[in-house]
């Protein structure tokens, strides 16, 4: 496979570097396997799809759009409470 070139700032890069040489890899080796792990928005969406039809499947949840608002809403004023201490 060819490589390729990828302009970020030297900061950036230099961070990068740091972070891979400690976990043992270079940064070439870093950056592929952060390629491989991490998720697209789609396989994402594909992943709460699963979790939402598992957990619907073992204890019935099935919280309607206006009910996810809901708890989102909800969930986001405790975090907002929460860092405020």
């Amino acid at each position: 496979m060819p490589d390729a070139n990828i302009r970020i700032p030297a900061e950036a890069r230099d961070r990068l570097a740091r972070i891979a040489s400690s976990e043992g890899m270079s940064l070439r080796g870093y950056l592929s396997h952060l390629a491989e792990t991490l998720l697209t928005p789609e396989e994402r969406a594909a992943r709460a799809d699963q979790a939402r039809t598992a957990l619907r499947a073992w204890n019935g949840y099935d919280p309607s759009a206006s009910e996810q608002a809901e708890l989102d809403a909800e969930l986001d004023r405790r975090l907002r409470e929460a860092g405020a201490r």
